[in-house]
């Protein structure tokens, strides 16, 4: 297992309550509360004591508010782009790939409220994602290539038949 697996199998066995404080936690920084800071602390350090590879403290902050919001089933091979995709609505197609753009050209920092716009879309559709690589791609965001990956399985996508 890997440590970026191992770091979602632990945000997934989470109790309600930690969950629910860490929703309080959503659009704040690491440092804006002991409470949120401690309970972080206690899921991502252990891991990155074991192993280097685990996710850098920025992502993985980011993806356990994330995840604490929207704890949407994980499932391999599900990208956020793809399922993005098959979620675009027919009318305003233009806007919702607009929109999608957008999120591509934020940095990390600033990536948050498009995140959670996204997983909204995905639980309204009761779909699932592959927490594993989203907290692998947001690691690297800052490669062009990355965002560009993100953007071809979008569009690759868009072209089958949208299920939603």
């Amino acid at each position: 297992m890997t440590a970026t697996e191992e770091y979602i199998a632990k945000l997934a066995q989470m109790k309600p309550g930690e969950l629910g404080l860490l929703r309080t936690h959503a659009g704040q920084g690491l440092d804006e509360s002991v409470d949120g800071f401690d309970l972080f602390t206690g899921l991502w350090w252990p891991l990155r004591q074991k192993n280097e590879r685990a996710p850098r403290r920025e992502v993985a902050w980011l993806i356990a508010k994330l995840y604490a919001c929207r704890p949407i089933p994980h499932s391999p091979g599900e990208t956020l782009a793809r399922q993005l995709s098959q979620c675009q609505p027919h009318k305003e197609k233009e806007r919702f790939t607009q929109r999608f753009d957008r999120m591509l050209a934020k940095p990390l920092g600033k990536l948050e409220p498009h995140l959670r716009w996204a997983l909204d879309l995905l639980a309204a559709k009761n779909l699932k994602l592959d927490w594993v690589k989203l907290t692998d791609d947001l690691s690297i965001w800052e490669r062009e290539s990355k965002r560009l990956e993100w953007a071809k399985q979008f569009l690759a996508s868009e072209k089958e038949e949208a299920p939603c």
